[in-house]
C-alpha cells in the first residue's frame, strides 16, 4: 500500500482541483470507493474527489437532487475508472429520472469497471431500505399525492401549511421517513408521518 498523503496528493492532481463529477471547487474532499474494487496496490485509483454537495448525496446524508446530477451526462464519460463507477451507481439511483436511464443505456464501460461498478449495487441493494409509509403505513411512490394531517409551520418560508393541504407529485428520498413535495410552490421536505396518502 502506498503513502495516504501521496495517494491523497495524485488524487488532487488528477482532478485539478475540482469535483470529479460536478466541477465544484467548494469543501473538496476524498472518498474512497472501495466496495467491489479490483486489488490495486494503487489507493488513487479506488478514490475519487467529491464537493461536499455530491459527497453528502452520495452518502445518503442528503437526498439526491436530480437537477444537481445532471453533471453525470459528462462526468459519467470520464477515462477514469472510479469516476465511471460512482457515476454508474449514481444513475442507477436515479432510474426514477428518463435521462438517467438513458445515459445508463448509453455507457462503455470495460468489463473490470463495469463488475466493479455492479459490485457496488449489489452491496448497496443487501442494505436495502424500509419502504416510505404514510402515517396510517400505506407505502408512498413518486408521483403519489399526499394530504397534511396537521398544521406544520415551513420555516424559512414564511407560512403555515395547513391540515388538509394537497401535496400533488411527491418525490420519495434516500430518508424514508421524508418526501419531497411543493407547498405553496414552494419545495419542502415532509416528515411521512405527518402525512396520508390521498385517494
Amino acid at each position: 500500500m502506498g503513502d495516504t498523503s501521496s495517494s491523497e496528493d495524485q488524487v488532487r492532481r488528477r482532478a485539478e482541483g475540482k469535483c470529479e463529477l460536478c466541477g465544484a471547487g467548494d469543501e473538496l474532499g476524498i472518498r474512497p470507493v472501495t466496495s467491489g474494487a479490483p486489488d490495486s496496490s494503487e489507493t488513487s485509483e479506488r478514490s475519487v474527489l467529491l464537493c461536499g454537495v455530491c459527497h453528502g448525496q452520495v452518502e445518503g446524508a442528503l437526498p439526491l437532487d436530480a437537477k444537481h446530477w445532471f453533471c453525470l451526462q459528462e462526468a459519467a464519460w470520464s477515462d477514469v475508472p472510479v469516476v465511471q463507477v460512482v457515476s454508474y451507481r449514481l444513475l442507477h439511483r436515479l432510474t426514477g429520472e428518463g435521462w438517467a436511464t438513458d445515459l445508463i443505456d448509453q455507457l462503455y464501460l470495460d468489463e473490470q469497471t463495469l463488475d466493479w461498478a455492479r459490485a457496488g449495487l449489489e452491496a448497496s441493494d443487501g442494505d436495502a431500505r424500509p419502504p416510505t409509509v404514510d402515517s396510517n403505513g400505506t407505502e408512498l411512490a413518486d408521483g403519489d399525492s399526499v394530504t397534511l394531517i396537521k398544521d406544520l409551520d415551513v420555516k424559512g418560508a414564511g407560512f403555515v401549511a395547513k391540515r388538509g393541504t394537497l401535496v400533488k407529485n411527491i418525490r420519495l428520498t434516500d430518508d424514508p421517513e421524508n418526501v419531497d413535495g411543493r407547498v405553496n410552490k414552494v419545495a419542502i421536505v415532509l416528515k411521512t408521518r405527518f402525512l396520508k396518502k390521498a385517494l
